[in-house]
């Protein structure tokens, strides 16, 4: 018996450290110094324990399959892409030089050009939003497109859910696509009534041992979008659920558009193209993008990210948007862990003298992800960045506005998983009056937040800046 135990520990510690070099030319290949520095020290720790994690986490690489699908979809969406792309609201927006660079960055990045004539309505209040969106389904005509994250078993999903119902009565195709893993409870129950009504409902990104179609299963359809016939979008922070989140001591507060003109239909692109990698059924008919006439004078922009893109596609924006900023920024996010260049950015804006103001929530919902996030408050508060802890609920708003000129809002968080993992729609307003509006609402943020103030922070417990510090590190695989 003796014998054997030896043998099985020799095994096993051989094997250890076959897995310790092996992972580290693996590792150093694939990830960037940060996040291979993390990925290291667990694999050297508990080398099994590491290789089993990275087997399931450590990468962000889509299979060949979704890979081949997105060059298909590209090669045939390419008439239809023509149809906005070469539409007369096309517009070169008269901005500051610093921004010229972000224009062309964006529309290279996200291959979206800049159009203008939109409408853009910002929609804070959750029953307002919902009955906005409501109230556009029951005045549809020929399809409804959806795309959520969350989709909640609850009241604010059974009411949009009675909505597409109507509208599939009244002869309108209703298409849903919902996230498996933030929507689990309503495919389990909510999804089938509305199959047997006709409402095409589709899972994205399913998961299981059986039917992995992602390199990873933590990396998610992120997305929030609202299609009605092809001339009416909704976009931004808001999930299909209840603002408690099902939660009996949080509050969600939320920002979202609602969107008319030219860049519905870029936004209908990104709907379609999701709604092809899930089903193999490719939206070609021209109804789905109709003509867009000019409806407000909003120049905006459309801006897709995920790991099927060469690159992180709006942490690169929001980078060289923040180098641009010349007198003052102000984000909202109510996750916040960033990399490297995003820390650097925010850094050197607040040295030129930008007013750098970052709203976050004072309760977070997650808590290593909110003590990650804790962990950085100290370095941007000794650069001067204005750190505001919004109080009243938990700010889940994704915005930046930039020097009343430029705006951004979507449903990316400002850390590593939006930026790197998970499959977002950003929208860039270049609009000083839309800029201008949705610096209202942020002042509106501070003014239900607490500053907090060096002093304050440098007092906090010693325990509590282990632990933040602890999460920091792990920060990169978050």
């Amino acid at each position: 018996m003796g014998t054997i135990l030896n043998i099985i520990a020799a095994v096993h510690e051989v094997g250890s450290w076959l897995i310790r070099v092996s992972m580290l030319l693996v590792i150093i290949r694939r990830h960037r110094p940060q996040s291979a520095l993390v990925w290291l020290l667990v694999i050297f720790f508990s080398p099994w324990v590491g290789l089993a994690l990275y087997a399931f986490l450590g990468s962000n690489r889509l299979p060949q399959k979704r890979v081949d699908q997105h060059k298909r979809f590209l090669e045939r969406i390419d008439a239809l892409r023509g149809r906005f792309n070469g539409s007369p609201g096309i517009t070169r927006p008269q901005l500051e030089p610093a921004f010229a660079s972000t224009v062309r960055l964006a529309q290279r990045l996200g291959h979206m050009s800049v159009l203008g004539g939109n409408h853009a309505e910002i929609l804070c209040d959750n029953d307002e939003f919902l009955d906005r969106i409501i109230a556009d389904i029951d005045g549809a005509t020929h399809h409804v497109h959806a795309l959520y994250y969350i989709y909640g078993d609850d009241a604010a999903g059974r009411r949009f859910a009675d909505a597409l119902i109507r509208a599939e009565r009244r002869g309108v195709a209703c298409r849903l696509l919902v996230d498996t893993v933030g929507s689990w409870g309503m495919l389990t129950r909510m999804a089938p009534e509305l199959a047997r009504a006709g409402v095409e409902v589709f899972e994205a990104l399913p998961v299981g041992f059986f039917r992995r179609g992602m390199a990873r299963w933590d990396l998610r359809n992120h997305r929030k979008l609202v299609l009605i016939d092809g001339q009416i979008a909704f976009t931004g922070s808001h999930n299909m659920i209840e603002p408690s989140y099902g939660t009996r001591t949080l509050e969600w507060h939320d920002l979202s558009v609602r969107l008319t003109g030219p860049v519905v239909s870029q936004l209908q692109a990104v709907f379609v193209a999701d709604w092809y990698f899930e089903t193999d059924d490719l939206l070609e008919d021209p109804a789905f993008f109709p003509e867009n006439p000019a409806r407000g004078g909003i120049a905006a922009q459309v801006i897709p990210s995920g790991p099927n893109y060469p690159t992180e596609n709006y942490q690169r924006l929001v980078v060289a948007a923040l180098h641009g900023a010349q007198k003052h920024v102000t984000i909202t996010t109510p996750y916040f862990v960033p990399d490297e260049s995003l820390l650097s950015a925010l850094e050197t804006a607040a040295l030129r003298g930008v007013e750098v103001n970052l709203i976050v929530p004072q309760v977070a919902d997650q808590l290593v992800v909110g003590a990650a996030a804790q962990a950085y408050y100290e370095e941007l508060l000794n650069w001067g960045v204005n750190l505001y802890l919004y109080q009243p609920a938990l700010v889940h708003a994704k915005t930046m506005a930039i020097d009343d000129a430029v705006a951004f809002v979507g449903t990316s968080n400002f850390d590593i998983r939006s930026f790197s993992l998970n499959f977002e729609i950003n929208m860039a307003f270049y609009s000083a009056a839309f800029a201008g509006e949705l610096r209202k609402r942020h002042e509106g943020y501070i003014e239900n937040s607490a500053r907090l103030a060096l002093d304050a922070w440098d007092a906090r417990p010693a325990s509590h800046r282990i632990v933040q510090n602890l999460a920091k590190l792990f920060s990169p695989l978050l």
